[in-house]
């Protein structure tokens, strides 16, 4: 492992300041120093230098190739100088007004892990800390890029890895695990580290465990029969309560009959909701304790897992202003609950589904389409499949208009279950086969951007187009609300009305990515990194006439007012 540092006679990152708790919590406007920019998950920036009235005029203003490879790259931005993470685990440091290399360290992964990117990264104090597919966290010097510290967190070789990163509260570093099939009992865990030294404070495990009712909700399944439960999307945090709010995926195997969960066990004391899956955990960053819960889908055996980003977000609810964590699954339903105490809320559906069939108003219970629960060796019909009506690119929220911004799919699959081999035993994600195709009611638009007002869970505007779209949202205080596009466009839209003001030329590739938006040398930027295949690229099937480049270039593409 090595890090090079390229001279240059005023090099910016010597200005470079500590990242303090104070930053974290309320970040410069030019920044970007967290995955959603903020603890609370809006993915909004305040910068307007760029807004409804030029953003027209918005062009290229660098670009910077990374190595090839299947990535979701989400840049930091700390003053003016952007950290991103190649597929290789190469991590670099660019000057983010001219795009110039500053420094880069090459971290070396065994020869038996894929090279992969993993979606962020976090900073604090001088070190950034970054997640790597072989299941380490390490430490570099924000200035220097030499590394500091390395932790080896689980061990790569029994699957374990991270395809998210970490975030920092108070000095404490917090991660979620992945890859938690494959033969390894007990499911996935999050784990708090020192920030100083990387030395593990806590650990929580995300299948419960031990005597409790929760742990008998595993339909008798022994703990070392148990599966899943990965923690593959960063949390955020609330500092009043000093909560982590995160998701939680589903069991595996998916197939609830692989799995030992239906039928229910003959024991009164013993249900088949298979805790903590597909839920919400509120989590003490200082110690790991569970404050609370909610299950969301209990036994999903479509791939349809609720371990989305939690938006906090303070509104009325029926006269009353209720601190809200917002989330929406798979499924496309968006869904509230009150933060202090988990009580359900309220729900509102988004695209075309046939999973659920009702939502209890009061306690959020979902009533299943039996439908659609896939058997051993049948074909069902169902909608949304995986990668989900609202995959992992995220939503956002805009304090500008009090609306989410949802970038979402419409299709449907006919899913098969494939039978297991007599006598053989399977512990990884899914048998299915999906076989994915436009929703029979649909009007050929898969890709939606939809802005959904939360004062009133009215739907404000949508956007509709043929073509997959494959970004998350990013909403500014310019009154713009940036996306992208599988046919390899980048657009802006007017909060208010959804009218698009912009769109780029075709880019290198499709954008499977977070965009962001920063500051250097006092202009406002918009980035956003180009690749293909990371997630919704599996319903490129769905529009053959998009085409993609088959060797799937990988860049960071940087856009500005000219000067």
């Amino acid at each position: 492992m090595s890090a090079t540092t390229l001279a240059a006679q005023e090099n910016p990152i010597d200005k470079v300041s500590p990242v303090t708790d104070e930053m974290l919590l309320n970040p410069p406007d030019g920044d970007w120093l967290m995955w959603r920019r903020t603890y609370n998950g809006w993915g909004y920036s305040p910068l307007d230098q760029i807004n409804k009235e030029n953003v027209g005029d918005l062009q290229l203003a660098w670009s910077w190739a990374m190595t090839p490879g299947r990535t979701q790259e989400t840049p930091l931005v700390h003053d003016g100088i952007i950290y991103i993470q190649n597929s290789d685990q190469t991590i670099q440091a660019l000057d983010g007004a001219s795009g110039d290399l500053i420094w880069e360290y090459q971290y070396d992964l065994p020869d038996d892990v894929e090279p992969r990117g993993v979606r962020n990264k976090a900073i604090y104090q001088d070190k950034l800390i970054v997640a790597t597919r072989d299941a380490h966290l390490i430490a570099l010097d924000t200035k220097t890029g030499q590394l500091v510290w390395d932790k080896t967190v689980a061990n790569h070789t029994f699957g374990y890895n991270f395809t998210s990163g970490p975030m920092v509260v108070n000095g404490v570093i917090v991660q979620g695990m992945t890859g938690c099939g494959g033969g390894q009992p007990g499911g996935c865990f999050f784990t708090g580290h020192d920030v100083n030294t990387g030395e593990e404070i806590w650990r929580i495990n995300t299948i419960a465990q031990g005597d409790s009712p929760e742990s008998n909700t595993w339909n008798g399944v022994p703990v070392e029969s148990r599966y899943g439960a990965s923690a593959w999307i960063p949390g955020t945090y609330d500092p009043e309560q000093n909560l982590i709010f995160a998701g939680v995926g589903q069991p595996y195997p998916w197939n609830t009959e692989i799995a030992g969960l239906t039928p229910p066990s003959s024991d009164p004391n013993v249900t088949n909701e298979a805790l903590y899956t597909n839920s919400t955990l509120a989590i003490d960053p200082s110690n790991g304790e569970l404050k609370w819960y909610h299950q969301h889908l209990p036994t999903d055996s479509l791939d349809l897992d609720y371990v989305y980003e939690r938006l906090l977000i303070d509104l009325p609810v029926d006269g009353t202003t209720r601190k809200m964590a917002v989330t929406t699954g798979k499924i496309g339903i968006i869904e509230a609950l009150d933060r202090e105490t988990g009580e359900y809320l309220w729900d509102v559906e988004t695209v075309p589904q046939n999973v659920v069939l009702s939502i209890d108003p009061e306690t959020g219970d979902k009533t299943i389409n039996p439908e659609v629960i896939p058997v051993i060796g049948e074909t069902t019909f169902n909608c949304p499949a995986d990668p989900g009506g609202r995959a992992w690119q995220a939503t956002a929220y805009s304090p500008r208009t009090e609306a989410l911004y949802l970038p979402t799919v419409e299709f449907c699959s006919n899913t098969t279950v494939n039978p297991l081999d007599p006598g053989a035993i399977y512990t990884g994600g899914g048998l299915q086969t999906y076989s994915r195709v436009e929703h029979p009611d649909g009007d050929g638009n898969i890709g939606q951007v939809r802005a959904i007002n939360l004062n009133d869970r009215s739907e404000m505007w949508q956007y509709r187009q043929r073509p997959p779209v494959t970004s998350s949202t990013l909403p500014t205080g310019g009154g713009l609300v940036f996306v992208g596009s599988l046919d390899r466009k980048f657009m802006a839209f007017d909060d208010e009305t959804g009218e698009k003001l912009w769109e780029s030329g075709k880019l290198s590739s499709s954008l499977e990515s977070f965009p962001i938006t920063y500051e250097a040398g006092g202009k406002q930027y918009v980035a956003i990194t180009a690749n293909f295949a990371s997630g919704l690229g599996r319903l490129a099937s769905l529009t053959p006439e998009v085409k993609l480049p088959a060797n799937d270039p990988i860049t960071l593409f940087v856009f500005a007012l000219p000067d």
